[in-house]
């Protein structure tokens, strides 16, 4: 755990599909100014404001909206390395440690120097074609590589620094953080890891006749997945797909850059926050 962090520039982003976020980041903009900090507010994919975090203006971002919102944030906030501060308007929120109603009361407790700055592994993919590089992402939850709109599976062999580890015939496979552990990842059936892991899960979707096991490499594995199948696709943290060709390539490992959190309490809030959020799924069950 690190020392105690009080923010000094901080900025305001809101999810701009949904109008309470708007509202709760100008009432949070508003105390903000009132402790004397000049905050601005606005959307998350407003050009100026994210022109303004990479260059380095702020040195925290307040995100409102759910772990969607809180994953394009870790996008833009991790090369300038801009803690994210993140509000939860959503349902779940596993990368969320404050509520809507709790704002006032975590922000309080931020400014009395009880916050410190959780540092959370990022994913490195690049695309390969024939050994030129089409693409390459940071991702904060998962690197996927499944198969498109056809409902036939894809096969694909993953490598681990260079030496074949299985083959897969399955509907896809998750590369995944600690942090997309709970995620995809999970609902695929992979454990859980605490986020400050470095090891990278892999998880197969739904595989057909072949390892249907989740493993956990080695702080420092590299991974290459190989496509031998025409229907693949790669997606990012749940963005839009893009189409892979067979014989295509897929490298992942742990990102330069890493995504930071603003946390508050022991770092068994974690493990609160995740129990919380399974309770809310039991059913009948006795208390």
């Amino acid at each position: 755990m690190s020392s105690a962090f009080v923010p000094k520039r901080p900025v305001v982003t809101a999810y701009p599909r949904m109008p309470e976020a708007f509202a709760q980041g100008e009432a949070i903009a508003s105390y903000l100014k009132g402790k004397g900090l000049e905050a601005p507010c606005g959307s998350l994919y407003d050009e100026e404001l994210r022109r303004r975090v990479k260059t380095g203006d702020f040195d925290m971002l307040v995100v409102v909206g759910g772990d969607g919102s809180v994953l394009r944030a870790g996008h833009l906030c991790a090369p300038s390395r801009v803690p994210i501060l993140g509000v939860n308007m959503g349902r779940l929120g596993f990368l969320i440690q404050v509520d809507r109603r709790e704002w006032r009361e975590y922000l309080e407790k931020l400014f009395s120097g009880e916050a410190w700055i959780e540092n959370r592994m990022m994913l490195h993919a690049d695309h390969v074609r024939a050994g030129d590089s089409l693409g390459s992402w940071n991702a904060l939850n998962e690197v996927v590589v499944g198969r498109g709109q056809n409902l036939r599976p894809v096969r694909l062999s993953a490598s681990v620094d260079g030496r074949l580890l299985t083959s897969y015939v399955a509907d896809g496979l998750i590369a995944s953080t600690a942090t997309g552990s709970t995620a995809g990842a999970l609902a695929a059936g992979g454990p859980i890891l605490p986020p400050e892991l470095r090891n990278i899960l892999l998880v197969p979707i739904a595989p057909h006749l072949s390892v249907d096991r989740a493993v956990v490499l080695a702080e420092g594995s590299s991974v290459g997945l190989a496509v031998h199948s025409e229907n693949a696709v790669i997606s990012i943290d749940g963005q839009s797909p893009i189409p892979l060709m067979e014989d295509d390539r897929v490298d992942v490992h742990a990102a330069e850059v890493t995504a930071q959190f603003v946390r508050f309490g022991d770092p068994g809030y974690f493990y609160r926050n995740l129990t919380a959020h399974m309770n809310e799924n039991s059913i009948g069950l006795p208390r």
